[in-house]
Protein backbone atom coordinates (compact mmCIF):
# COMPACT_ATOMS: atom_id res chain seq x y z
CA UNK A 1 0.00 0.00 0.00
CA UNK A 2 1.20 3.50 -0.91
CA UNK A 3 -1.61 5.00 -0.39
CA UNK A 4 -3.46 5.33 2.51
CA UNK A 5 -6.47 3.34 2.22
CA UNK A 6 -8.18 3.89 5.45
CA UNK A 7 -11.02 1.08 4.92
CA UNK A 8 -8.77 -1.53 4.88
CA UNK A 9 -8.51 -1.35 8.63
CA UNK A 10 -12.09 -1.87 9.51
CA UNK A 11 -12.62 -5.53 10.76
CA UNK A 12 -15.67 -7.12 12.05
CA UNK A 13 -14.93 -9.80 15.15
CA UNK A 14 -17.97 -12.22 16.10
CA UNK A 15 -17.76 -12.52 20.05
CA UNK A 16 -20.26 -13.28 22.89
CA UNK A 17 -21.19 -10.72 25.79
CA UNK A 18 -22.89 -11.37 28.79
CA UNK A 19 -26.25 -9.06 28.79
CA UNK A 20 -26.31 -7.75 32.54
CA UNK A 21 -30.22 -7.93 34.11
CA UNK A 22 -29.40 -4.94 36.24
CA UNK A 23 -27.34 -2.29 35.46
CA UNK A 24 -26.64 -1.42 38.84
CA UNK A 25 -24.71 -4.64 39.06
CA UNK A 26 -22.38 -3.82 36.39
CA UNK A 27 -19.21 -2.76 38.02
CA UNK A 28 -20.03 -6.26 40.52
CA UNK A 29 -20.13 -8.10 37.58
CA UNK A 30 -17.01 -7.23 35.70
CA UNK A 31 -14.85 -8.05 39.11
CA UNK A 32 -16.76 -11.55 39.16
CA UNK A 33 -16.29 -12.47 35.64
CA UNK A 34 -12.66 -10.92 34.87
CA UNK A 35 -11.27 -14.01 33.64
CA UNK A 36 -13.77 -14.75 30.91
CA UNK A 37 -13.99 -10.87 30.22
CA UNK A 38 -12.41 -9.10 27.14
CA UNK A 39 -8.53 -8.10 27.68
CA UNK A 40 -8.35 -5.49 24.58
CA UNK A 41 -6.26 -2.40 24.90
CA UNK A 42 -7.84 0.77 23.76
CA UNK A 43 -11.19 -0.80 24.58
CA UNK A 44 -13.56 -0.64 26.73
CA UNK A 45 -15.11 -4.41 28.06
CA UNK A 46 -18.39 -2.68 29.04
CA UNK A 47 -20.86 -1.82 25.69
CA UNK A 48 -24.18 -0.29 24.95
CA UNK A 49 -26.59 -3.48 23.28
CA UNK A 50 -30.04 -2.80 22.39
CA UNK A 51 -32.84 -4.56 24.52
CA UNK A 52 -36.78 -4.95 23.98
CA UNK A 53 -38.46 -1.90 22.65
CA UNK A 54 -35.85 0.01 21.70
CA UNK A 55 -33.78 0.70 25.40
CA UNK A 56 -30.09 0.23 25.69
CA UNK A 57 -28.79 -2.11 28.00
CA UNK A 58 -25.24 -3.08 29.25
CA UNK A 59 -23.16 -5.32 28.53
CA UNK A 60 -19.58 -7.04 29.15
CA UNK A 61 -17.41 -8.55 26.41
CA UNK A 62 -16.20 -11.70 26.37
CA UNK A 63 -13.23 -13.83 25.28
CA UNK A 64 -13.20 -14.84 21.78
CA UNK A 65 -13.21 -18.43 23.38
CA UNK A 66 -16.09 -18.01 25.38
CA UNK A 67 -19.20 -18.93 23.11
CA UNK A 68 -22.40 -17.73 24.42
CA UNK A 69 -24.12 -21.45 22.30
CA UNK A 70 -21.63 -23.46 23.98
CA UNK A 71 -22.23 -24.37 27.90
CA UNK A 72 -18.59 -25.89 28.05
CA UNK A 73 -16.60 -22.86 27.24
CA UNK A 74 -17.90 -21.13 30.38
CA UNK A 75 -16.70 -20.50 33.81
CA UNK A 76 -18.00 -21.75 36.79
CA UNK A 77 -19.31 -18.09 37.85
CA UNK A 78 -20.42 -17.26 34.27
CA UNK A 79 -22.88 -20.77 34.50
CA UNK A 80 -23.67 -19.19 38.33
CA UNK A 81 -24.79 -15.89 36.75
CA UNK A 82 -26.71 -17.18 33.87
CA UNK A 83 -28.53 -19.79 35.52
CA UNK A 84 -29.63 -17.45 37.71
CA UNK A 85 -30.53 -15.46 35.09
CA UNK A 86 -28.24 -12.16 36.30
CA UNK A 87 -27.11 -11.91 32.98
CA UNK A 88 -28.07 -13.42 29.19
CA UNK A 89 -25.20 -14.82 26.69
CA UNK A 90 -25.66 -13.16 23.55
CA UNK A 91 -23.90 -12.97 20.01
CA UNK A 92 -22.02 -9.90 19.38
CA UNK A 93 -20.05 -7.75 16.47
CA UNK A 94 -17.16 -6.19 17.62
CA UNK A 95 -16.33 -3.84 15.03
CA UNK A 96 -12.74 -2.01 15.29
CA UNK A 97 -11.98 0.61 12.43
CA UNK A 98 -9.19 2.53 11.68
CA UNK A 99 -9.71 5.50 14.08
CA UNK A 100 -8.72 2.16 16.74
CA UNK A 101 -4.99 1.21 15.63
CA UNK A 102 -2.87 3.21 16.29
CA UNK A 103 0.24 4.32 14.43
CA UNK A 104 2.50 0.98 15.11
CA UNK A 105 -0.68 -1.33 14.09
CA UNK A 106 -1.08 0.45 11.07
CA UNK A 107 2.54 0.29 10.08
CA UNK A 108 3.13 -3.29 10.88
CA UNK A 109 0.22 -4.29 8.66
CA UNK A 110 1.07 -2.09 5.54
CA UNK A 111 5.04 -2.32 5.02
CA UNK A 112 6.68 -4.91 3.98
CA UNK A 113 8.60 -7.93 6.09
CA UNK A 114 11.67 -6.40 5.52
CA UNK A 115 11.10 -3.13 7.16
CA UNK A 116 9.12 -4.06 9.57
CA UNK A 117 12.01 -4.45 12.25
CA UNK A 118 12.95 -0.56 12.40
CA UNK A 119 9.79 1.71 11.04
CA UNK A 120 10.10 5.25 11.70
CA UNK A 121 9.70 5.56 16.00
CA UNK A 122 12.30 8.02 16.24
CA UNK A 123 10.57 11.43 14.97
CA UNK A 124 10.25 14.30 16.78
CA UNK A 125 7.26 16.49 17.97
CA UNK A 126 8.06 20.60 17.74
CA UNK A 127 4.63 22.44 18.53
CA UNK A 128 2.20 21.11 16.08
CA UNK A 129 4.81 19.81 13.51
CA UNK A 130 6.36 15.98 13.16
CA UNK A 131 9.94 15.93 11.72
CA UNK A 132 11.15 12.47 10.65
CA UNK A 133 14.58 11.89 9.44
CA UNK A 134 13.71 8.56 7.49
CA UNK A 135 16.15 6.01 5.72
CA UNK A 136 16.23 5.77 2.60
CA UNK A 137 14.54 2.30 2.26
CA UNK A 138 11.51 4.02 3.82
CA UNK A 139 11.51 6.87 1.74
CA UNK A 140 9.01 5.32 -1.13
CA UNK A 141 6.78 5.06 1.51
CA UNK A 142 6.73 8.71 3.01
CA UNK A 143 3.62 10.02 2.14
CA UNK A 144 1.97 6.99 3.39
CA UNK A 145 4.15 7.24 6.89
CA UNK A 146 3.52 11.13 7.16
CA UNK A 147 -0.64 10.29 6.36
CA UNK A 148 -0.92 7.54 9.44
CA UNK A 149 1.37 10.47 11.72
CA UNK A 150 -1.05 13.20 11.06
CA UNK A 151 -3.92 11.16 11.70
CA UNK A 152 -2.76 9.19 14.56
CA UNK A 153 -0.57 12.61 16.92
CA UNK A 154 -2.96 14.65 18.78
CA UNK A 155 -2.36 18.50 17.70
CA UNK A 156 -0.17 17.56 14.55
CA UNK A 157 -0.69 19.40 11.79
CA UNK A 158 2.48 19.12 9.79
CA UNK A 159 4.94 15.88 8.95
CA UNK A 160 8.53 17.23 7.07
CA UNK A 161 11.31 14.94 6.67
CA UNK A 162 15.09 16.32 6.78
CA UNK A 163 16.83 15.63 3.71
CA UNK A 164 20.56 17.17 5.28
CA UNK A 165 22.34 17.06 7.99
CA UNK A 166 21.36 20.16 10.86
CA UNK A 167 23.83 22.73 9.88
CA UNK A 168 25.30 20.96 6.67
CA UNK A 169 24.47 23.90 4.67
CA UNK A 170 24.35 27.02 7.06
CA UNK A 171 25.94 28.05 10.12
CA UNK A 172 22.89 28.43 12.10
CA UNK A 173 22.27 24.79 12.34
CA UNK A 174 19.09 24.73 11.05
CA UNK A 175 17.99 22.15 7.88
CA UNK A 176 16.75 21.73 4.76
CA UNK A 177 13.07 19.11 4.49
CA UNK A 178 10.21 18.37 2.54
CA UNK A 179 6.87 19.01 3.52
CA UNK A 180 5.03 15.17 3.44
CA UNK A 181 1.52 15.98 5.12
CA UNK A 182 -0.37 19.06 6.17
CA UNK A 183 -0.24 22.99 6.86
CA UNK A 184 3.48 24.54 5.45
CA UNK A 185 3.29 26.46 8.61
CA UNK A 186 6.07 26.23 10.72
CA UNK A 187 5.71 28.68 13.40
CA UNK A 188 5.27 26.79 16.27
CA UNK A 189 4.54 27.17 19.96
CA UNK A 190 6.84 24.83 22.89
CA UNK A 191 6.35 24.69 26.57
CA UNK A 192 9.49 23.81 28.28
CA UNK A 193 10.19 24.07 31.72
CA UNK A 194 7.44 26.60 32.41
CA UNK A 195 8.64 28.71 29.41
CA UNK A 196 6.65 29.38 26.12
CA UNK A 197 8.83 29.53 22.97
CA UNK A 198 7.78 30.97 19.09
CA UNK A 199 9.96 30.67 16.60
CA UNK A 200 9.64 29.78 12.90
CA UNK A 201 10.98 26.09 12.99
CA UNK A 202 12.13 26.15 9.77
CA UNK A 203 14.68 29.03 10.76
CA UNK A 204 16.05 28.63 14.45
CA UNK A 205 17.57 25.58 15.80
CA UNK A 206 15.64 23.46 18.21
CA UNK A 207 15.47 20.01 19.92
CA UNK A 208 12.49 19.00 21.97
CA UNK A 209 14.72 15.97 22.85
CA UNK A 210 17.17 17.87 24.76
CA UNK A 211 14.36 19.23 27.50
CA UNK A 212 16.43 17.07 29.98
CA UNK A 213 19.49 18.45 29.30
CA UNK A 214 18.43 21.90 29.68
CA UNK A 215 16.49 21.36 33.02
CA UNK A 216 20.08 19.46 34.18
CA UNK A 217 22.35 21.85 33.43
CA UNK A 218 19.96 25.00 34.86
CA UNK A 219 19.11 23.51 37.93
CA UNK A 220 22.99 23.51 38.40
CA UNK A 221 22.87 27.25 38.03
CA UNK A 222 21.98 29.24 41.86
CA UNK A 223 20.25 32.12 41.50
CA UNK A 224 22.10 35.11 41.72
CA UNK A 225 25.11 33.58 39.66
CA UNK A 226 26.38 35.26 36.15
CA UNK A 227 25.82 32.66 32.87
CA UNK A 228 27.39 33.37 29.36
CA UNK A 229 25.37 31.74 27.04
CA UNK A 230 27.40 31.77 24.00
CA UNK A 231 25.08 29.74 21.36
CA UNK A 232 22.06 30.56 22.98
CA UNK A 233 19.52 29.80 20.19
CA UNK A 234 16.18 30.76 20.82
CA UNK A 235 16.82 30.90 24.91
CA UNK A 236 16.20 26.75 26.20
CA UNK A 237 19.13 27.41 29.01
CA UNK A 238 18.81 31.21 29.04
CA UNK A 239 14.87 31.86 29.84
CA UNK A 240 14.54 29.57 32.32
CA UNK A 241 17.73 30.57 34.10
CA UNK A 242 16.61 34.57 33.80
CA UNK A 243 13.21 33.49 35.56
CA UNK A 244 15.58 31.88 38.29
CA UNK A 245 16.89 35.11 38.91
CA UNK A 246 20.56 34.18 37.50
CA UNK A 247 22.07 36.80 35.52
CA UNK A 248 22.54 35.85 31.86
CA UNK A 249 24.43 37.73 28.56
CA UNK A 250 23.00 35.33 25.54
CA UNK A 251 24.07 35.23 22.41
CA UNK A 252 23.15 33.91 19.11
CA UNK A 253 24.85 34.94 15.58
CA UNK A 254 21.05 33.71 13.97
CA UNK A 255 19.06 37.17 13.26
CA UNK A 256 15.66 34.78 13.48
CA UNK A 257 17.17 33.15 16.94
CA UNK A 258 18.10 36.68 18.06
CA UNK A 259 14.27 37.70 17.44
CA UNK A 260 12.64 34.84 18.98
CA UNK A 261 15.29 34.88 22.24
CA UNK A 262 14.21 38.61 22.80
CA UNK A 263 10.35 37.64 22.47
CA UNK A 264 10.83 34.95 24.71
CA UNK A 265 12.85 36.67 27.37
CA UNK A 266 10.08 39.68 27.39
CA UNK A 267 7.03 36.80 27.06
CA UNK A 268 8.49 35.12 29.95
CA UNK A 269 9.42 38.14 32.14
CA UNK A 270 12.73 37.49 31.93
CA UNK A 271 14.44 40.40 30.54
CA UNK A 272 15.52 41.76 33.51
CA UNK A 273 17.97 39.29 34.11
CA UNK A 274 18.80 38.35 30.83
CA UNK A 275 20.59 40.16 27.73
CA UNK A 276 20.24 39.10 24.39
CA UNK A 277 22.75 39.66 21.56
CA UNK A 278 23.67 38.77 17.94
CA UNK A 279 27.59 38.52 17.58
CA UNK A 280 30.05 36.45 16.75
CA UNK A 281 30.72 33.34 19.14
CA UNK A 282 34.77 33.67 19.65
CA UNK A 283 34.28 37.36 20.26
CA UNK A 284 31.58 37.12 22.65
CA UNK A 285 33.24 34.97 24.84
CA UNK A 286 35.74 38.02 25.48
CA UNK A 287 33.26 41.09 24.88
CA UNK A 288 30.77 39.73 27.88
CA UNK A 289 33.40 38.92 30.37
CA UNK A 290 34.65 42.21 29.55
CA UNK A 291 30.89 43.79 30.04
CA UNK A 292 30.47 42.24 33.52
CA UNK A 293 33.53 43.44 34.60
CA UNK A 294 33.04 47.30 33.70
CA UNK A 295 29.30 47.49 33.79
CA UNK A 296 27.27 47.66 36.73
CA UNK A 297 23.68 46.49 36.80
CA UNK A 298 21.13 46.80 39.61
CA UNK A 299 17.42 45.26 39.48
CA UNK A 300 15.11 45.94 41.98
CA UNK A 301 12.98 43.16 42.85
CA UNK A 302 10.69 44.72 45.57
CA UNK A 303 7.23 43.10 45.72
CA UNK A 304 4.93 46.04 44.53
CA UNK A 305 2.43 47.05 47.29
CA UNK A 306 -1.20 45.84 46.87
CA UNK A 307 -3.41 48.16 45.79
CA UNK A 308 -5.46 48.21 49.32
CA UNK A 309 -2.35 48.99 51.45
CA UNK A 310 -0.45 51.98 49.45
CA UNK A 311 -1.89 54.36 52.14
CA UNK A 312 -0.08 52.97 54.65
CA UNK A 313 2.69 53.63 56.69
CA UNK A 314 5.96 53.25 54.66
CA UNK A 315 7.66 51.19 57.57
CA UNK A 316 5.10 48.68 57.10
CA UNK A 317 5.46 48.08 53.35
CA UNK A 318 7.59 45.46 51.73
CA UNK A 319 11.73 46.08 52.64
CA UNK A 320 13.08 47.14 49.20
CA UNK A 321 15.16 44.98 47.39
CA UNK A 322 17.85 45.32 44.58
CA UNK A 323 19.77 42.32 43.32
CA UNK A 324 23.20 43.48 41.94
CA UNK A 325 24.90 41.88 38.82
CA UNK A 326 27.97 40.07 39.61
CA UNK A 327 31.20 40.76 37.95
CA UNK A 328 32.24 37.31 36.93
CA UNK A 329 30.75 34.62 35.29
CA UNK A 330 30.25 31.73 37.45
CA UNK A 331 29.82 29.42 34.13
CA UNK A 332 30.27 29.31 30.44
CA UNK A 333 27.47 27.56 28.33
CA UNK A 334 28.74 26.04 24.44
CA UNK A 335 26.27 24.84 23.01
CA UNK A 336 27.31 23.97 19.19
CA UNK A 337 28.20 20.54 19.34
CA UNK A 338 29.73 19.84 16.68
CA UNK A 339 32.55 23.20 16.73
CA UNK A 340 32.04 24.39 20.47
CA UNK A 341 35.15 22.67 21.33
CA UNK A 342 37.19 24.96 18.69
CA UNK A 343 36.09 28.06 20.84
CA UNK A 344 37.63 26.78 23.88
CA UNK A 345 41.04 28.88 22.85
CA UNK A 346 39.41 32.27 23.55
CA UNK A 347 39.07 31.52 27.19
CA UNK A 348 42.75 31.94 27.22
CA UNK A 349 44.10 34.80 29.15
CA UNK A 350 40.36 35.89 30.03
CA UNK A 351 40.69 36.90 33.18
CA UNK A 352 44.22 38.05 33.01
CA UNK A 353 44.86 41.40 35.58
CA UNK A 354 41.66 40.37 37.48
CA UNK A 355 43.49 37.50 39.63
CA UNK A 356 42.19 39.97 42.78
CA UNK A 357 38.56 38.59 41.78
CA UNK A 358 38.86 34.88 42.34
CA UNK A 359 40.05 32.79 45.35
CA UNK A 360 42.50 32.77 47.01
CA UNK A 361 41.85 36.69 47.29
CA UNK A 362 38.01 36.23 47.10
CA UNK A 363 35.74 33.50 47.93
CA UNK A 364 34.78 33.62 43.77
CA UNK A 365 35.91 30.78 41.80
CA UNK A 366 37.00 30.54 38.21
CA UNK A 367 34.31 29.77 36.06
CA UNK A 368 32.79 26.47 34.73
CA UNK A 369 32.65 25.77 31.19
CA UNK A 370 30.15 23.57 29.84
CA UNK A 371 30.86 22.56 26.03
CA UNK A 372 29.05 20.19 24.31
CA UNK A 373 30.44 17.93 21.25
CA UNK A 374 29.95 14.82 19.22
CA UNK A 375 31.92 11.74 19.70
CA UNK A 376 31.89 8.00 18.86
CA UNK A 377 29.85 5.45 21.08
CA UNK A 378 31.54 3.04 22.89
CA UNK A 379 30.09 0.28 25.73
CA UNK A 380 31.26 2.50 29.05
CA UNK A 381 31.70 5.97 27.50
CA UNK A 382 35.48 5.84 28.87
CA UNK A 383 37.24 5.81 25.43
CA UNK A 384 34.45 8.63 24.51
CA UNK A 385 36.04 10.90 27.56
CA UNK A 386 39.42 10.25 26.45
CA UNK A 387 39.26 11.67 23.30
CA UNK A 388 36.85 14.37 24.17
CA UNK A 389 39.48 15.30 26.61
CA UNK A 390 42.22 15.25 23.86
CA UNK A 391 40.75 17.61 21.93
CA UNK A 392 39.97 20.26 24.52
CA UNK A 393 43.16 20.02 25.33
CA UNK A 394 44.89 20.61 22.25
CA UNK A 395 42.76 23.73 21.83
CA UNK A 396 43.38 24.91 25.65
CA UNK A 397 47.01 23.68 25.15
CA UNK A 398 46.76 22.06 28.30
CA UNK A 399 46.66 18.47 29.68
CA UNK A 400 43.23 17.95 30.56
CA UNK A 401 41.65 14.22 31.47
CA UNK A 402 38.22 13.01 32.74
CA UNK A 403 37.90 13.48 36.29
CA UNK A 404 36.08 15.59 38.72
CA UNK A 405 34.88 19.40 37.88
CA UNK A 406 36.21 21.11 41.16
CA UNK A 407 39.62 19.16 40.18
CA UNK A 408 41.78 21.79 38.01
CA UNK A 409 42.64 19.97 34.79
CA UNK A 410 39.76 17.49 35.18
CA UNK A 411 36.88 17.11 32.97
CA UNK A 412 33.39 15.72 34.18
CA UNK A 413 31.55 13.87 31.14
CA UNK A 414 28.23 14.02 30.89
CA UNK A 415 26.46 11.48 28.12
CA UNK A 416 23.67 13.40 26.50
CA UNK A 417 22.09 11.62 24.37
CA UNK A 418 22.36 9.11 21.18
CA UNK A 419 22.31 11.14 17.85
CA UNK A 420 22.98 8.26 15.13
CA UNK A 421 23.73 4.57 15.54
CA UNK A 422 27.26 5.67 15.96
CA UNK A 423 27.61 8.97 17.44
CA UNK A 424 27.07 10.25 20.36
CA UNK A 425 25.82 13.86 22.27
CA UNK A 426 28.23 14.97 25.51
CA UNK A 427 28.55 17.79 27.79
CA UNK A 428 32.03 18.16 28.68
CA UNK A 429 32.12 20.73 32.33
CA UNK A 430 35.85 21.53 33.71
CA UNK A 431 36.79 24.50 35.83
CA UNK A 432 38.47 27.72 33.68
CA UNK A 433 42.29 26.37 34.84
CA UNK A 434 44.00 29.61 36.56
CA UNK A 435 46.93 29.39 34.46
CA UNK A 436 44.91 29.72 31.46
CA UNK A 437 42.89 31.92 32.68
CA UNK A 438 45.27 34.50 33.85
CA UNK A 439 48.00 33.96 30.90
CA UNK A 440 49.02 37.00 28.60
CA UNK A 441 47.34 35.71 25.66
Amino acid sequence: MRVLDRSYFHKKIPLSAAKVRDRKNISKLRRELQKDTLELERKQVVQDIPGVQKEVGKALLLKPEVRHDNNSTWGPRLSELVNAEEITLVPYNLELDYDYWDYRDIMSSILPDELQEEYPTGFSIVGHVVHLNLRADYLPYKHLIATVLLDKISNARTVINKIDDVGSKNVYRTFSYELLAGDSDLNVEINEEGCTFRFDYSKVYWNSRLNTEHKRLVDSFKPGEAVCDVMAGVGPFAVPAGKKRCWVLANDLNPDSFISLKEALKRNKADNFVVPFQEDGHNFIHDATQRLLSQRVEVDVTPPTPRNRRNEPQAKRAKREVLTRPRTFAHYVLNLPASAITFLPSFIGLYVGHENLFTPYTETKLPLIHVYCFNLKDDDNEEAGRRICEEISKNLGQDMRPGDIENEGEVSIWDVRDVAPQKRMFCASFRLPAKLAFREP
